[in-house]
């Protein structure tokens, strides 16, 4: 699970920095509950990022938030379908990640889904 959360701070920015692919000078600041994924609190950001993604439906910045979270509780098929819908998504951010780093979104899907798939504890797509 420690390794869950470290990689959910490592794709999850602080209050997510989102740059839209297409307009590369815009900035937007979104709340992708990363602080409570990182405090462990992921039943409350689940909660929040749902109600975020109805809003914002196939956000890939609340997807991801939402797959490191469910990984927190465990629920490895729910973090699995949702790092592939943010993959999927027809919306791609450049994000911030915690360490400072940008990433596209559906990279830093990938990235996630890729490690949740080495632990063997789901099927692969």
């Amino acid at each position: 699970m420690t390794a869950s959360m470290i990689m959910a701070a490592m794709l999850a920015a602080q209050g997510v920095t989102v740059s839209p692919l297409l307009e590369t000078d815009t900035i937007q600041q979104k709340d992708a509950a990363f602080e409570d994924i990182a405090a462990g609190k992921a039943d409350s950001a689940i909660i929040l990022l749902k109600a975020g993604l109805v809003e914002e439906p196939g956000d890939p910045a609340l997807l991801i938030n939402l797959g490191a979270a469910y990984e927190q509780t465990g629920d490895l098929e729910s973090a699995a379908r949702a790092y592939r819908a943010a993959m999927d998504s027809r919306t791609r951010y450049q994000l911030e990640l915690a360490d400072g780093r940008w990433m596209d979104s559906r990279r830093a899907a990938q990235i996630a889904l890729s490690k949740l798939e080495m632990t063997g504890t789901i099927a692969l797509r």
